[in-house]
């Protein structure tokens, strides 16, 4: 046996290495790695495991060319203690002894590359001593180990099995007693199984009904649920038509150019014109809410100029400010677009603007706008804050519940739907901020909604703006005669002439005498609807050039698109503008000769 220096670097740290030729050194092998186990603080057990399979494995390996143990110490996590024999030749480990070596050892790995080569190895106990100088000094005691007698190893080795068997005589004294004890509670296990089968099967047959009855019920709120959905998109056509016919109307009679109103008039049409947008608002977000509930609600991010929507949203609300109460708007709001959808923003706003000035009745009303940079991204902060009563802070969880009011003397003096407050918070975690209140009784509230601001829209060129687009004949085929008198005016600011068609069995024929430059189609009429009739043009080979602009006052998550897909767009009829149209028209009358006409001038 020579002592193994330690290897530099950090690798493994030898103690012995010695050639194996006959039973004596493989017995010498097997005493130094039992007694180097005991000194690293093995358990018996780990101890007699290793020196047993390196002894058996050792032996299987007799004869081989070059056969020499090593016993070494690997800095790992857990560091180990590993005897390694290897060879050249072509002398193979038996497979079962590699398999009982697996399973009594912590490591046991088998390779052919670069030399065969056997590593067998047990964890060792993690201590404050450095790993190297429990090495060194284990390498001096093996090394006055002197020689190994056979007679005293086989004794040793005996002592081994004896221990072993009585280690195994008592492991097997305690599992007779666990088995017994098994047995006992085995039986009573038994008793009240059957006890508890009996209950379990009068319980079953209740189970399974109120299950059947839970299946029931289930099928009959998703029937339910799927009525409430085709009420909704039924429901919408009917009531957003008369509401828009109503705001047209209202919007006809105060411009500037009507027959002049008496003041008593202008005041009764302008209540007409505010009733009508009320209703229109609360339709709309009362079918903004089902199309949140169902998952159809998207935003459509846009750059939105602050300002303007500020301006407007003043002007909205300036109306329904107490008498001393004061609408407070910033004077320092961002020049440049943000990136969120401008309906959803605005709705935001006005519900809770309107709930706060309905709730002060003296002081102020005061919105202040923070654009703020957070993880590279800029996000809009907007803080509403009045004067008003107040919440209390138990009811301050529950206003954002759908439908619900706070109670109180107050409340009898102000009517509502209950969906304010909610409806601002679903659209506000649908543009993907939050929604924040705070409030003290009798001194305010605070509402603070932030979102994201999305990236700044790059800056414009400069260059010339796109010159509008001016036609000379637009078809209109609807068969609601307040929509047409309302879109009569914002049409005559796209098209020297417009041409209405109000039956829509006559379009096709009028469409094919007259040529227009484009059409704008109904989508709700009787038959032939606009699904219909845009098939017709777009089949007829004289007519399928012919651009065809959609309107509908129907919720557009429940239109039939792959019907639409001959049509330039789909719009809804709220607040159609002549720019709108334009920008819809502008690419593909780009070459018509009255554009080109335009452009000239």
């Amino acid at each position: 046996m020579t002592p193994a220096a330690a290897a530099p670097g950090g690798g493994p740290l030898g103690l012995l290495s010695t050639a194996v030729t006959s039973d004596r050194e493989m017995l010498a092998l097997r005493r130094d790695v039992q007694e180097a186990c005991r000194r690293l603080g093995l358990t018996e057990t780990e101890t007699v495991r290793l020196a047993t399979v390196v002894g058996e494995v050792g032996r299987s390996l007799l004869g081989a060319r070059g056969l020499t143990g090593r016993l070494v110490l690997v800095d790992a996590e857990p560091p180990q203690v590993t005897a390694v024999f290897g060879w050249s030749g072509t002398v193979r480990p038996p497979a079962d002894a590699l398999e009982a070596a697996r399973r009594l050892l912590h490591t046991c790995e088998w390779h052919e590359h670069p030399f065969p080569r056997v590593i067998l190895g047990q964890p060792l106990e993690v201590t404050t001593q450095p790993l190297a100088e429990r090495a060194a000094g284990l390498r001096k005691e093996l090394m006055g180990l002197g020689g190994v007698s056979v007679a005293e190893e086989l004794r040793s080795q005996n002592h081994d099995l004896l221990a072993a068997l009585q280690q195994a005589r008592a492991h097997q004294e305690e599992l007779q007693r666990l088995n017994q004890e098994l047995e006992e509670t085995n039986s009573g296990v038994m008793a009240l199984y059957a006890e508890l089968s009996s209950e379990l099967e009068a319980t079953n047959s209740g189970v399974v009904a109120l299950y059947a009855e839970l299946e029931e019920k289930t099928r009959q709120l998703s029937l339910l649920n799927e009525a409430k959905t085709r009420f909704w998109a039924n429901v919408s056509h009917e009531l957003r038509s008369p509401v828009n016919g109503v705001l047209g109307l209202s919007r006809l009679l105060l411009a500037a150019g009507a027959d002049p109103l008496t003041d008593e008039q202008v005041q009764q049409v302008q209540m007409i014109a505010s009733a009508g947008s009320t209703m229109l608002a609360l339709v709309e977000e009362l079918l903004d809410v089902a199309k949140a509930e169902s998952g159809r609600l998207e935003p459509e991010l846009v750059p939105v100029d602050l300002r303007m929507l500020l301006h407007q949203m003043r002007g909205t609300l300036h109306g329904t400010a107490g008498p001393g109460v004061s609408l407070v708007f910033p004077d320092d709001a961002p020049h440049e677009p943000i990136l969120t959808d401008e309906v959803m923003l605005t709705r935001i706003l006005r519900n809770v603007l309107s709930n706060s000035l309905k709730f002060t009745v003296r002081g102020e009303v005061a919105l202040r706008v923070e654009c703020v940079g957070r993880e590279g991204q800029p996000w809009c902060v907007l803080t509403v804050t009045d004067t008003g009563i107040g919440i209390p802070a138990e009811e301050q969880v529950r206003v954002f519940e759908e439908f619900y009011q706070v109670r109180g003397r107050h409340q009898r003096a102000h009517s509502g739907t209950g969906l304010g407050l909610p409806y601002a918070r679903r659209l506000t975690e649908l543009l993907g901020g939050r929604m924040m209140l705070d409030s003290t009784p009798g001194e305010g509230t605070r509402v603070v909604v932030e979102i994201p601001a999305g990236p700044r829209p790059a800056a414009s060129s400069g260059g010339p703006a796109a010159a509008p687009v001016r036609l000379d004949l637009l078809v209109v085929v609807d068969d609601d005669p307040a929509f047409r008198a309302t879109v009569r005016p914002v049409l005559a600011e796209l098209s020297r002439e417009v041409v209405e068609v109000g039956d829509s069995s006559q379009a096709v024929a009028v469409i094919r005498r007259r040529r227009p430059d484009a059409v704008l189609l109904d989508l709700t009429m009787p038959p032939p609807d606009g699904y219909q009739l845009l098939t017709r043009l777009a089949e007829d080979r004289d007519l399928c050039d012919v651009p065809v602009v959609v309107l509908t006052a129907n919720d557009p998550s429940g239109l039939e698109n792959s019907r639409l897909v001959h049509a330039q767009a789909v719009l809804g009829k709220t607040h159609l503008s002549a720019a709108r149209l334009g920008d819809v028209l502008a690419p593909v009358l780009a070459h018509h000769p009255a554009a080109d006409e335009e452009v000239q001038r």
